[in-house]
C-alpha cells in the first residue's frame, strides 16, 4: 500500500497542472463550487476538501486520485520560513507588524475584550483602479469572539 501523496507534493502538482492547463485559480474555485481564496487555499494545502471538492478540482486540473486522496487530509497549516521570506508573503508580515497593534486597539475599542476568529472567517482579494496605479484591495472578515471568564 503506498503512502498518502503529502500535502505539499498535491500543492507542486496542482500548481504545474494550473499553469500548463492555463486555468485561473478562479475557474477552478468556479467548478468546485467554493469561495475563491478558500479554494486556492485549500489546493495549496492549508484546507481539507470534501470529497466532491477534490474529484472536482483534479477532474478539472487532469490529476489522479491520490492528489485527491491528499487534498482531503487534514493539513499543518502555517508557513515555512522559506514561504514567509517571498516579498508578496512579507509584506503582508510587514503591514501587521506595522498596523496590528493599532489594528488590536481599534477592534477592543469598538467590540470590547475579545479577537477576530480566523476560523470563522472569510477573506476576499480585489482590484481597485487608481490613477497612481492599481491598488490591491484586501478584505478579512472574521466573526468577534469575547472573552468569557
Amino acid at each position: 500500500m503506498n503512502p498518502i501523496m503529502s500535502r505539499s507534493e498535491a500543492a507542486d502538482l496542482v500548481i504545474a497542472a494550473r499553469r500548463r492547463l492555463g486555468l485561473s485559480w478562479a475557474a477552478i474555485a468556479e467548478e468546485i463550487g467554493a469561495p475563491l481564496v478558500w479554494s486556492t487555499a485549500a489546493l495549496l494545502g492549508q484546507h481539507p476538501m470534501t470529497p466532491e471538492q477534490a474529484e472536482k478540482a483534479c477532474r478539472l486540473l487532469q490529476l489522479d486520485e491520490r492528489v485527491a486522496e491528499s487534498l482531503q487530509t487534514q493539513p499543518v497549516r502555517g508557513a515555512d520560513p522559506a514561504v514567509m521570506s517571498d516579498p508578496t508573503i512579507y509584506r503582508f508580515a510587514e503591514a501587521l507588524a506595522v498596523y496590528g497593534p493599532a489594528l488590536k486597539e481599534l477592534i477592543h475599542e469598538e467590540f470590547g475584550d475579545g479577537i477576530m476568529s480566523a476560523i470563522n472567517f472569510r477573506v476576499d482579494i480585489a482590484r481597485r483602479p487608481d490613477p497612481d496605479g492599481d491598488r490591491v484591495v484586501v478584505t478579512f472578515d472574521g466573526k468577534f469572539l469575547d472573552y468569557r471568564w
